[in-house]
């Protein structure tokens, strides 16, 4: 029998989402489809019947899979079927975790699995926002505890007005990219790439866009209402305050004596990890079902005293204040051959970026379910385990390093030249060689070095900064520039990136309800005031990009040719451009819209490789005096090609000032000699002469003296594009 299929519908912005349960996935604890437009998205919530055992966390796990069957396409790898997770399926999975984590409650140990689909794709609506929805719904109607739901919208601004969920065409036009998930009273993710937005429109932007949320949380709360499974039971993992006591009384003012005595972030954690040992020892001795009571118990007292020594005296762990920055140094040219490097240190924070250009075919080809095709920008980001003074496995990149390189790349997106003024690829790769808090935006202080140490001529340098909130009750502190710990153990990590004159990219996790307007105004301003004085630490070190390209970066020149010409670069089989590369040692890349990119090592073997593919592509124009070769003798004139595979006629009256009996007394093949050309017939023959060269004429007084005698054929000349040209001149003359 066929299963009752639920159907609800809801207006966001000036859109209809659908939402549509009971036909899918019976099996799961809950599962819906959300579409917009012809966008389509699944989702599946489930979890495990029992708690996992020995853990301290909660193990969620969400997973997005990219069908390109839902654009109507086969994917290109060998096998024709979806490999590894593509950057974006990557990014989109991240997206939908972030605001759905905060909600579970603290003391689940069950694993929970979230697994999204793309159904249908139009390339119009997006389908990351579509997809937290999606997961939303799934878990408000499933019986997984989860305190929900969660409302998702984009938000862009076109012509100075707020949209809500533009298009990817709308997205063109859009000075803002604004993702932002929230449930009914506060915000609990936001994702946003900016061109230089001010801070103000920001803070309204990120209003405007919880208020425009409010439908999807209206639509799912009707769903779990009128569907939803009854929420089911779970062991709880706990944790008994009185152990919690216990720990503070033993150890209580040591840790606040180790957090006053000036430290590293080495001395620190060994000071602490000696405490805990002590703790153990004491409390679990050998029974080993009790060390991971006793383990917790313990961070819960390092939170408590750690929050409340900043909250009653403003002081964090390191020593500082509230609004104080750890100290800066930076460097670049690292690297003798890299085409440029950034060294960017704050703090036990450091990263090396170092900066790669390329041709334009070099370019990353993007193979999947959006508009766009390629990039010419890209940033990696790298975290190997030594930068934590730690020893692991290196598998390739993880999804965090994925999202912090795409955070770190979407900071300097905007102020990267347009391909017309910088036509290279650019990859930047950020390597990271200590981590104390905030790599990433570490990473975009590197980057914006590296590129300015390469030469590019980048609108503007950006910085980046991370933020932190402690906040209990109505009483609450933002924290400037926050290390790990306080990314552990507060309640926010905020992440602002911009220039001197607005926000270029924002990326911000809360971990509690009742983050206000006023303290979103507040740590954007803060952030600004950090993120001016970290730009002017940078520019002590390089107030500009560099003049010129390093000497082992690739020199470029662009010349535009008439795309009918394109055959005659490439050649036959290819041969012509292979061959022009491998003399100018050059690498040429020919666009279907005629723009050719030639990149050298060195200048002159570019200009060697413009100079022929201009000439390969000139079209001969009457006036005009050429240099060429002469490739034929007949008694009647001389060939000579003027451009290449290109020749014309200069008639034996032609060839000197003074009458002329043979041919051969004034040229031979081979010969070089400078002619003008007088004339292009219709059929493309074309007529030189040398005479007016000698002479000094005009191409008038130069077409006067030649008056050419059509019985002897003296006229012929132009593309030379076949075998039987030669049978041909022989039997018109």
């Amino acid at each position: 029998m066929k299963p009752e299929n639920h159907r609800y519908e809801t207006v966001v912005g000036d859109k209809t989402v659908v939402i549509e349960t009971g036909k899918l996935a019976m099996q799961a604890n809950g599962a819906v489809t959300v579409r917009l437009g012809d966008t389509m998205v699944f989702a599946a919530a489930t979890m495990s019947k029992e708690a996992r055992e020995g853990i301290d966390f909660f193990p969620l796990r969400v997973d997005y899979e990219e069908r390109m069957y839902a654009g109507g396409r086969i994917p290109g790898s060998f096998f024709r079927r979806e490999g590894r997770p593509s950057e974006e399926a990557t990014l989109t999975a991240r997206l939908v975790d972030r605001p759905l984590r905060p909600l579970f409650p603290k003391d689940l140990r069950n694993d929970v699995q979230v697994v999204l689909y793309s159904i249908s794709a139009d390339e119009s609506n997006p389908i990351d926002i579509l997809a937290i929805n999606a997961a939303s719904a799934a878990l408000m109607i499933s019986d997984i505890p989860w305190h929900g739901p969660v409302g998702a919208v984009r938000i862009g601004r076109i012509g100075g007005e707020f949209v809500v969920n533009p298009t990817f065409q709308d997205l063109e036009k859009s000075d803002l990219d604004l993702r932002i998930a929230g449930s009914r009273d506060a915000i609990l993710m936001v994702e946003a790439g900016a061109s230089e937005v001010p801070e103000e429109v920001m803070v309204e932007a990120l209003a405007f866009g919880h208020q425009a949320l409010q439908p999807m949380i209206d639509i799912q709360e009707k769903m779990a209402a009128e569907l939803g499974k009854p929420k089911r039971e779970y062991t709880p993992f706990v944790v008994e305050e009185s152990l919690a006591a216990q720990i503070e009384e033993m150890v209580g003012e040591r840790i606040k004596e180790l957090l006053a005595t000036p430290h590293t972030k080495a001395e620190f954690n060994n000071g602490l990890d000696a405490l805990k040992k002590e703790v153990l020892e004491a409390l679990a001795g050998e029974d080993a079902s009790q060390a991971l009571p006793v383990k917790v118990a313990f961070e819960n007292v390092l939170k408590k005293i750690v929050r409340s020594r900043i909250l009653n005296e403003g002081i964090r762990p390191d020593g500082r204040g509230t609004t104080e920055i750890r100290p800066i140094w930076c460097e670049v040219d690292i690297s003798p051959r890299a085409h440029g490097s950034g060294l960017f240190t704050r703090g036990e924070t450091q990263v090396l970026t170092l900066a790669t250009l390329g041709t334009p075919r070099e370019a990353q080809e993007i193979d999947g379910l959006t508009p766009t095709e390629s990039k010419r920008y890209i940033h990696h980001y790298n975290f190997p385990p030594f930068s934590v003074g730690e020893v692991r496995p290196m598998r390739g990149a993880s999804r965090r390093e994925i999202g912090h390189g795409a955070l770190a790349e979407r900071a300097l997106l905007p102020v990267i030249p347009s391909e017309e003024e910088f036509p290279y690829t650019l990859r930047l790769v950020s390597e990271v060689l200590s981590s104390n808090g905030s790599t990433s935006m570490a990473s975009v202080c590197g980057s914006t070095l590296a590129l300015m140490d390469t030469g590019v001529p980048i609108k503007a340098p950006v910085a980046g900064i991370a933020m932190g909130l402690i906040k209990e009750g109505e009483r609450y502190s933002v924290l400037t520039d926050i290390q790990g710990m306080e990314d552990h153990l507060g309640d926010m990590d905020f992440k602002v990136a911009g220039t001197e004159k607005g926000i270029t990219a924002l990326q911000m996790d809360i971990k509690i309800a009742g983050i206000t307007k006023e303290i979103m105004r507040q740590a954007l301003a803060q952030a600004r005031e950090a993120r001016l004085f970290i730009l002017g630490k940078m520019l002590e070190v390089i107030p500009e990009p560099r003049p010129h390209l390093k000497p082992h970066a690739p020199h470029m020149i662009v010349v535009r040719i008439p795309v009918d010409k394109i055959g005659a670069i490439i050649g036959p089989g290819g041969k012509t451009i292979r061959g022009l590369q491998e003399e100018t040692n050059t690498k040429i890349d020919i666009m279907e819209d005629g723009l050719v990119y030639i990149a050298s090592p060195d200048g002159p073997g570019a200009a060697a490789a413009r100079e022929r593919i201009e000439a390969l592509t000139e079209t001969p124009e009457i006036g005009r005096i050429y240099t060429g070769k002469v490739v034929r003798v007949t008694d009647f004139g001389a060939f000579v090609e003027i451009l290449p595979n290109t020749d014309g006629l200069v008639h034996i009256s032609q060839l000197d000032s003074e009458p002329v009996r043979r041919v051969e007394d004034v040229v031979r093949v081979g010969d070089e000699i400078t002619v003008m050309v007088t004339n292009i017939d219709p059929t493309g023959r074309i007529r030189l002469s040398r005479q007016a060269v000698l002479e000094g004429w005009t191409v008038e007084e130069a077409q006067a003296h030649d008056k050419p005698n059509r019985s002897r054929g003296g006229n012929r000349g132009g593309r030379r594009d076949s075998r039987s040209r030669g049978n041909r001149d022989r039997r018109n003359h």
